[in-house]
């Protein structure tokens, strides 16, 4: 009994990183907006990999200590769709992402709203739309190439084309972004015209 209860608390450690990602957003947010200096771009760069490293470590050990709860899983979406929404409008203000990228931002944002729209409309007929291989290869994809943009002009100066090579994967990620969000759609779509 008391184990159960224990799995449920908001206090629990992968609910507190979870906490500590959607915390984090608004401080990379500032960051970026008010440095201007490649200190602040390795700042900003630490405080997304950090935050992409709780992605990962919340979910980890919710499982193996068996402390998932519902208020896990409704902040972990919220967490990761801020975290990335919030990173690609700063690199768009900071003119990292420019020019025709600026389209994969948008397939990126576009599809996140997409899903979250579907997944509220999905769980109201209780079906569950289970994440794929290839979703997770797509948020992969997308944390390394935000880590890169964020690093970009930073990091020229010890690995030369980080910039290049970080806008080559958000265009992979926008590419996959549309594949698994179609999956979704068409899960939407099927079980909405069944009804």
């Amino acid at each position: 009994m008391d184990h159960v209860a224990h799995r449920s608390l908001p206090t629990s450690l992968p609910n507190i990183l979870t906490y500590g990602r959607i915390a984090a957003v608004p401080v990379l947010a500032a960051v970026l907006f008010f440095g201007t200096s490649e200190a602040s771009r390795w700042l900003a760069f630490a405080i997304f990999v950090a935050a992409c490293l709780t992605d990962w470590l919340d979910g980890y050990l919710a499982r193996i200590w068996e402390q998932q709860s519902t208020l896990g899983r409704m902040l972990d979406p919220i967490a990761d769709k801020l975290l990335v929404g919030v990173t690609l409008l700063m690199l768009v203000h900071a003119r990292t992402i420019g020019g025709w990228s600026i389209w994969a931002a948008i397939i990126i944002l576009s599809r996140e709203i997409l899903v979250s729209g579907l997944r509220e409309f999905l769980a109201e007929l209780n079906v569950k739309v289970h994440v794929t291989q290839l979703a997770k290869w797509k948020t992969a994809v997308q944390f390394i190439a935000l880590a890169m943009l964020l690093a970009g002009p930073a990091a020229e100066g010890v690995f030369s084309g980080t910039t290049n090579i970080g806008v080559t994967l958000l265009w992979i990620a926008a590419l996959l972004t549309l594949v698994t969000g179609y999956d979704y759609l068409k899960a939407g779509i099927r079980h909405a015209m069944s009804r």
